[in-house]
């Protein structure tokens, strides 16, 4: 990458950023009219996110430690975090006829799954790192020990909470949700990325180590909104491919952020990927080249929410475009 496109992918002095280069800025003129509505939207999600975690994840009654457990559990999920997953259920839901009452219980336990794992990768142990959403990770708050079996009761919650429907539907996202999140999905793509030797790294491995690390969840995610909102068979295996397309730019943005990114906007420790020789789509190709490989998830994207026949001025094709360009 040239020193002056680097600067621009920065945010530094070579400019704001080129239209389509990683690192645009989602407040730029030429993009602030496209997101607003997404963005207000996305708030509102965040917001209803949170009151279904309260609910449904951490209820003081489930805690019989006298209120410690519940408190460590509310640190790794509570307080922060974009919301994204919950926010696609809910999207996914919506655009395929269903209500958000529906989509509460999906959004509420794919969250915990999520926030489950970011409480274990930050240990020691995986990925080590001290700062998690702005905040001390949960086990420099609240040590090793804690901060793990913490992160066990959100996994076994999610699933409580998926099973208290008590109805083929609730057994359905039980059967989805546990295979995103298990061996076959994000937890075998954790091992991957902890085994996957620098030396040896190629594309396609790297694509198939992030899409089960990541985009497990996230198609998970847009196929969880589709059953609660009772869609056909074909419109659930759409919305998975929408959702998995998602995560796989999802990924490659984030890799590309810590590169270029700053642990202001992040919230998260930058530069970590190159120091531990993680494997990554950069690693791979190169910035520019992950670059071009973010551009061809967002198509792939476009193309699976046409197939859905969403709206091409709507919430779902403005995600994709507010992922693509995302700073955080």
């Amino acid at each position: 990458m040239s020193k002056t496109r680097r600067a621009r992918a920065e945010g530094g002095p070579g400019g704001p950023g080129e239209p389509g280069q990683p690192g645009d800025r989602l407040d730029a003129p030429s993009v602030e009219a496209g997101h607003r509505e997404l963005e207000l939207w996305l708030e509102d999600s965040r917001q209803w996110a949170e009151g279904l975690l309260g609910r449904h994840i951490v209820a003081p009654a489930a805690d019989p430690t006298g209120g410690r457990l519940e408190e460590v559990m509310r640190y790794a999920l509570l307080g922060g975090g974009k919301r994204t997953r919950p926010a696609l259920v809910r999207l996914i839901c919506r655009e395929l006829g269903g209500s958000d009452l529906d989509a509460e219980r999906p959004a509420a336990a794919v969250e915990a799954i999520h926030a489950y794992s970011l409480a274990h990768d930050d240990l020691p142990c995986m990925d080590d790192d001290d700062l998690r959403r702005g905040k001390p990770s949960c086990h420099k708050v609240y040590g090793e020990a804690l901060a793990l079996l913490a992160g066990d009761a959100l996994q076994t919650a999610a699933f409580e909470c998926l099973a208290a429907e008590g109805t083929e539907r609730g057994l359905r996202w039980v059967r989805v949700l546990s295979a995103a999140a298990g061996a076959r999905g994000m937890v075998g793509g954790q091992v991957l990325d902890m085994t996957l030797s620098a030396d040896a790294l190629s594309l396609e491995r790297v694509r198939e180590m992030q899409r089960r690390k990541t985009g497990a969840l996230i198609a998970a995610s847009a196929e969880l909104g589709a059953i609660a909102a009772g869609a056909t068979a074909q419109q659930c295996l759409g919305a998975r491919d929408f959702g998995a397309a998602l995560g796989a730019l999802f990924q490659v943005v984030d890799d590309i952020l810590d590169v270029v990114g700053n642990v202001t906007e992040l919230g998260k420790t930058p530069g970590k990927d190159a120091r531990h020789q993680k494997p990554t789509i950069v690693a791979v190709l190169g910035l520019d080249g992950a670059w071009a490989e973010g551009q061809r998830a967002a198509e792939e994207s476009r193309r699976a929410a046409a197939a859905l026949g969403f709206d091409r001025q709507g919430l779902a094709f403005q995600m994709v475009d507010w992922l693509l360009l995302r700073r955080r």
